[in-house]
């Protein structure tokens, strides 16, 4: 084969390489991210199901972290603050989850509570789902619970703030992000003496039904192999069609 004969196909070749690379790259990446995804369903899986625990103390906190310690079931017994309550947006009902059948639905917002337990410290609580217009506390008072109660649910560490997060609201205590420091400030609870995460409680009987426990979203998209399979796929047709490229060109200067 000629140098003649090849130069055509040099700069055709080397932008097939190049986009070839981003492909395979794409690809890969996918099938890191479906390792990490099906690690992460399967510890959810574990920790959400398993036998709660007493909440840890709080010299345990600094060292409690998102990897160890994220959607454990934990127990505790307190007394809410709910005056002291602050509103996080949510959709209720796209959690995945069966037997929604008969629970509040649509736009709402989830009740976060300061729990202060015997030893005076706070660990905020997401109470459960109510609907936007009963986000009034006046319209819910029967689910106003007084006095010690036992909760449990699972950890839940602080989200990172998405690019298209509407800003929060802090005179109104409404908020777009679980940023779980930022909810303990405005609140003005005292932060040596406050955890760094919250507890999403579990569904439980509560007077006139809201706020509605157990919305936390357990349920995740694992489509990572079908992307993977797609970029592989589209490396494969763009061999394919480099080829016949290469074939016809080769023909014509034959």
């Amino acid at each position: 084969m000629t140098a003649s004969r090849l130069r055509p196909l040099l700069v055709p070749g080397l932008f097939t390489f190049a986009a070839l690379a981003v492909l395979i790259g794409l690809g890969s990446w996918q099938l890191s991210r479906l390792a990490w995804k099906s690690g992460l369903i399967a510890q959810v899986e574990a920790r959400a199901h398993g036998t709660p625990g007493a909440l840890p103390p709080p010299a345990a906190w600094p060292a409690m972290t998102a990897d160890a310690d994220e959607y454990r079931r934990v127990t505790v017994t307190g007394s809410f603050r709910n005056e002291a309550e602050a509103y996080l947006y949510t959709v209720a009902g796209d959690s995945e989850r069966p037997g929604r059948s008969g629970r509040p639905q649509g736009q709402g917002y989830l009740v976060l509570t300061p729990l202060v337990t015997a030893d005076g410290t706070t660990v905020i609580v997401n109470r459960g789902f109510v609907p936007t217009d009963r986000r009034d506390p006046a319209t819910r008072g029967a689910g106003q619970l007084a006095g010690p109660v036992t909760i449990t649910g699972l950890v839940r560490f602080p989200e990172p703030r998405g690019w298209f997060a509407a800003p929060d609201d802090l005179a109104r205590r409404l908020f777009y992000t679980r940023d779980t420091p930022l909810i303990a400030r405005t609140l003005g609870l005292d932060a040596g003496r406050t955890a760094p995460f919250s507890i999403d409680a579990d569904a439980m009987a509560v007077p006139g039904g809201l706020p509605q426990g157990g919305e936390t979203r357990l349920v995740f998209p694992n489509k990572h192999l079908e992307y993977a399979l797609t970029w592989f796929g589209l490396a494969l047709t763009l061999i394919g069609v480099f080829t016949a490229f290469a074939v016809q060109k080769w023909r014509g200067t034959a």
